[in-house]
């Protein structure tokens, strides 16, 4: 089994600017753990629901905060014709509960 028989689609962000309010909404309204932050077709980084609880546990102002200050930079990505195991073996190892799906073209196709 590929990672692309599973695969979701992803929640995007269009720009590391946007606040962690909207990525909050957006997560929420999504019903999903994380949030990818693009720029144009490219994958800036990653922000997942323990980086929002964690940067306004430090008091910062959700409606002030960027994603680009809280976000993982270039995360760790898979190929959709990635094995299952695989994928899984990357997720235990460095304890990852969301891996961006990546085309060798650098095209975001989905998320595990």
């Amino acid at each position: 089994m590929k990672v692309s028989d599973i695969m979701t689609e992803a929640t995007l962000s269009d720009a590391p600017n946007d606040t962690l309010a909207e990525a909050s909404a957006k997560m929420w309204q999504q019903q999903t753990g994380s949030l990818l932050v693009m720029e144009g077709d490219s994958l800036q980084g990653i922000v997942t629901e323990r980086d929002l609880l964690r940067s306004v546990g430090e008091g910062n102002d959700p409606a002030a905060c960027r994603l680009g200050d809280v976000m993982t930079k270039d995360p760790v990505t898979i190929d959709p014709d990635t094995q299952l195991r695989d994928a899984a073996e990357i997720m235990f190892t460095k304890w990852f509960r969301h891996l961006p799906v990546v085309t060798p073209e650098g095209k975001v196709v989905g998320i595990i």
